[in-house]
């Protein structure tokens, strides 16, 4: 019976191994309870520049490593401009055409600049990096590397020797001459030739330029007036300037940045400023390894920055302040894996090995429920985890546009109004938002979303031309009226007698599209009208937009900053798509809303401003260039070790408010991750039982075969 003595010694090793936990932790053992946040990334950031990133993915990483002057407090609700490496608020100064200093409530058209003069803070330090690298003489070590220096580099820790020095005013100067010169293709280059004195006249100064060789450049609007402070001189009146400068776009690079990565032989190596960022941020680019795994760890010539010591009403009982006035950042090191599907990630926040996670649809009804209230709550196995969610509706907005240089749905007649009025009746959002968004978004009344100065709570911001109460759209035969008046009675072309064909413009060609796309014919079948879907790919999409050939689509736009003009200069006639390239995709061009906007934009906040604001969305309201549709919903599913979690859909830099409990997660692991192992063994047994005769019978065979007598 050896052959059972094998199997019980088997079964033994087992037994004796089932004490192993967490066999399937992704992560070294040495770090269980350190304080490092897990994440992820499904995509290469493809710039870590700040002159040129502009995208949420590449924002997610750049955030934590630069600091333009101001950022937005993290608690505050509306959302608050504060210090980051400045002293205080921008000095605002208003200057006439003769040069002469204005009051502060000086006249819009008597303002023909305004400078504003910021202060920078003393000792502010750069990361470590080999740009600043010098030698015993005073020299830089790296800014003269020969092929014979580079044969041993092939990332940027290949560089022995690291630097540092001082932040400076000129270092602010020198970026935004970055943010002109041609070579850099900014993409807020255009926007700024507009407000930035002697911006346009630095870039075409430099428009041959084959190098960014601009140190010694001046720019005329862009001034360092000391070490510790400098002035830019914006033309005319714009308030909204100092919300740019709380994007990364404004943050400082040092000139020794540029000339180091200039040197032939790095950019082959991917040694650039686009994959090994410079600041001077909580946290700096300790790995990037696209393919695996990017790291940030903490920047350990930070210059300090205290947790906010107020909030706003419910901060403190939710737990918000209990960090208060202490040092940041909390969280030493963040590790993002690369993960491309949505079910691994899922999985692994599951069990512990993800610190907090978004929903996917297919994911959606495992973690949350409605209340009969409509309220989303988290289902009992979420709730047993201690896992929290957090929703915010996004400051975005998705709509169906339509080109308003088209004969049949543009135009300002009354026909095309009425037909545009019409289809914003029928195509029902809020059912979009229960099928496609799993309920997460809310149907947009106007241009402006929640958590932007002026937008209206309720029947004080309905859009009466679609709803007759507050969540409740007008009935669909208020559109056949509509129609009806616009010459289309049952959705029959006057024309042709058959149904109207309208043509919808789409990138979205993928099959998992097609039935958002089916629902958006049906919605136009409702109104016996027929929708033609014409998907094609990115760049032929683009170009119909650019020539104004598409007659129906999809856009949207998330907000740069927390101020209506943002939104409003969507629909700007100055800014359409055809005319200037602008962001006016529908080329929306109504006068009197042209004049509104031209006074609402410099305005400062008030109720003048606020009436205005009112004005100009009941006439886009009324001539319905857009379908106003979505604005989304977040929810953000977090672990309960995982602390100071608030949204802020403004500020990028949220990483260094929070903080990880690592022993209490290293504990919840421990106890999700229990190895099992009683299924093996039972169907070992079951596998044995079967083969059992067979065994015996061989053993019989074999006796036989040794002593035949």
């Amino acid at each position: 019976m050896s052959v059972f003595k094998y199997f019980f010694f088997f079964i033994t090793l087992i037994l004796s191994a089932c004490n192993i936990t967490e066999l399937n932790n992704p992560y070294v053992k040495k770090e269980a309870t350190l304080n490092i946040l897990y994440s992820s990334f499904s995509e290469r950031p493809k710039h870590l520049d700040p002159a040129i990133a502009y995208s949420s993915n590449e924002y997610t990483f750049i955030a934590q490593i630069y600091e333009p002057p101001f950022q937005y407090h993290y608690l505050k609700r509306p959302y608050q401009l504060v210090p980051l490496t400045a002293t205080k608020l921008p000095r605002i100064e208003y200057i006439n055409a003769k040069g002469a200093l204005l009051p502060l409530d000086a006249p819009e058209k008597d303002i023909v600049f305004s400078d504003y003069i910021i202060d920078i803070k003393t000792g502010i330090q750069y990361q470590p990096h080999p740009a600043f690298a010098k030698n015993k003489s005073g020299d830089f070590r790296y800014h003269h590397l020969n092929e014979t220096a580079l044969a041993s580099i092939d990332n940027l820790n290949d560089f022995v020797h690291t630097g540092s020095r001082e932040l400076t005013a000129e270092d602010y100067v020198y970026q935004i001459k970055r943010l002109a010169h041609p070579k850099i293709h900014s993409p807020i280059a255009e926007i700024m030739k507009q407000y930035i004195q002697g911006f346009d006249e630095f870039s075409k100064q430099h428009k041959n330029s084959k190098k960014i060789a601009i140190k010694n450049q001046s720019i005329e609007g862009v001034i360092a007036l000391s070490r510790y402070q400098y002035k830019v001189r914006i033309k005319g009146k714009y308030p909204q300037f100092r919300f740019w400068l709380a994007m990364p776009f404004f943050a400082p690079i040092p000139w020794e940045a540029d000339v180091f990565y200039a040197q032939k032989g790095l950019k082959e190596r991917n040694i650039s400023l686009d994959w090994y960022p410079i600041g001077t941020g909580s946290y700096l680019l300790a790995e990037n390894n696209p393919n695996r795994r990017m790291v940030l760890a903490k920047n350990p010539n930070f210059h300090g920055e205290k947790y906010p010591t107020d909030g706003e009403n419910g901060d403190q009982e939710q737990g918000l302040l209990k960090d208060a006035g202490k040092a940041l950042p909390f969280i030493d090191k963040v590790v993002y894996i690369l993960e491309k599907e949505t079910i691994p990630y899922w999985n692994k926040f599951l069990q512990g090995y993800y610190d907090a996670s978004g929903i996917a649809s297919d994911s959606f009804d495992q973690a949350v429920q409605f209340a009969s209230e409509g309220d989303a709550q988290l289902t009992p196995k979420m709730q047993e985890k201690n896992i929290r969610l957090q929703t915010s509706v996004a400051s975005s907005i998705y709509y169906l546009g339509f080109n308003m240089l088209d004969d049949i749905v543009g135009g300002d007649s009354e026909k095309s109004r009425q037909l545009r009025q019409a289809l914003s009746i029928a195509i029902d959002y809020e059912e979009y938002i229960s099928i496609f968004m799993n309920g997460r978004g809310i149907a947009a009344q106007g241009l402006l979303p929640p958590g932007i100065y002026g937008y209206k709570e309720g029947v004080e911001g309905l859009n009466t031309t679609v709803y007759e109460a507050f969540g409740k759209r007008k009935p669909l035969s208020e559109a056949k009226k509509l129609l009806e008046k616009a010459g289309y009675k049952e959705g029959l072309d006057p024309k042709t007698g058959e149904a109207l064909t309208l043509y919808f413009d789409t990138a979205s060609t993928s099959i998992d599209e097609r039935p958002r796309m089916n629902w958006f014919r049906k919605q136009f079948e409702k109104l016996g009208i027929k929708l033609v879907i014409r998907a094609t790919d990115y760049n032929r999409f683009q170009e119909k937009m650019r020539n104004g050939h598409a007659q129906l689509f999809m856009w949207g736009w998330n907000a740069d900053y927390p101020d209506p003009e943002n939104f409003f200069f969507l629909l700007y006639g100055a800014n359409g798509k055809v005319k200037s390239g602008g962001e006016n995709a529908v080329n929306y061009n109504n006068l009197e809303f042209n004049r509104l906007f031209e006074v609402m934009r410099n305005m400062d906040n008030g109720r003048q401003r606020e009436q205005i604001i009112e004005k100009m969305q009941q006439i886009v309201r009324h001539d319905a260039p857009w379908v106003f549709g979505v604005h989304p919903k977040n929810f953000v599913l977090s672990h309960s070790w995982y602390q100071n979690l608030k949204p802020n859909l403004m500020a990028n830099n949220r990483l260094k408010y929070t903080r990880i409990d690592g022993v209490a997660r290293a504990q919840k692991r421990k106890l999700w991750n229990k190895a099992v192992f009683y299924p093996l063994i039972i169907g070992l047994i079951l596998l044995l039982l079967l083969f059992i005769p067979a065994l015996l019978a061989y053993q019989k065979r074999l006796k036989m075969t040794i002593n035949p007598s």
